[in-house]
């Protein structure tokens, strides 16, 4: 499985991967790369069926979504990277750091979904409805999860959605609904930072909080007056987050 991905940064700087929101591409993370740039060779992907990556057939499984990135870690030839991942990205990230975890430094997982697979009929409807009507059907109400009102700068991210791929979407959805890293949480032995969003309605923060208290060593940022895609609106809070843990 071949993944699209962007590289900015020294060649020679230690890796840093970022992996996107269920519906978004790599082009999520602009507010990032640059200031990230400066210090790491950033490499910003796209999860099997969005953006430039393939589109195969789903379902999907957490499994083949974590596949995908130890893969990518080989072919960019890399032993050894860290990892920040949002929302699906931040699915993946809690499922590397539980399954490939030699192959990581430390982690950033932000509004992650641990265990999505407690209510998968949601996860099931959705991708049924994505496939028989594109995903243009669920960009509204996504933005509206993803954003507080008065964050105004949303047209870049209305069009990923709607040029993400249906069955992509889909049957990145089908995999949350069979998801539950819940029961890992405290085998985790990397460094960890765990961030929410007070306002994020999509994976609420009270469903977060205790991935943090799970997770040895692991440490909690609540983010104020925000909402899902914390990383897209508030990136003079989330930057000085990443670079501090990072290192």
């Amino acid at each position: 499985m071949r993944l699209n991905y962007v590289e900015t940064g020294p060649a020679d700087a230690p890796v840093v991967l970022l992996g996107s929101s269920l519906g978004a591409d790599q082009g999520m993370w602009a507010p990032q790369v640059d200031v990230l740039a400066k210090r790491f060779r950033v490499v910003a992907f796209d999860h099997r069926g969005h953006g430039g990556s393939e589109v195969p057939d789903g379902p999907y499984t957490i499994d083949d979504l974590g596949g995908d990135v130890v893969e990518l870690l080989d072919t960019l030839e890399v032993e050894q990277a860290s990892y920040v991942g949002i929302s699906l990205g931040g699915a993946v990230g809690l499922w590397l750091a539980q399954n490939a975890a030699e192959r990581f430094h430390r982690f950033v997982v932000i509004c992650p979904p641990s265990n999505p697979a407690a209510d998968p009929q949601m996860w099931i409807d959705r991708a049924a409805q994505v496939r028989a009507e594109g995903t243009q059907a669920i960009t509204d109400a996504t933005l509206g999860r993803w954003f507080l009102p008065e964050f105004k700068d949303i047209e870049p991210v209305r069009r990923m959605l709607q040029d993400c791929p249906a069955e992509g979407y889909a049957a990145c959805c089908e995999a949350l609904s069979t998801t539950n890293l819940l029961p890992g949480l405290s085998d985790i032995t990397a460094p960890v930072l765990v961030v929410t969003a007070d306002s994020d309605t999509s994976i609420p923060p009270e469903t977060v909080v205790p991935v943090a208290t799970q997770i040895p060593g692991a440490h909690l940022e609540i983010i104020e007056n925000a909402a899902h895609l914390v990383t897209y609106s508030h990136p003079d809070v989330i930057n000085p987050l990443l670079l501090a843990h990072l290192g």
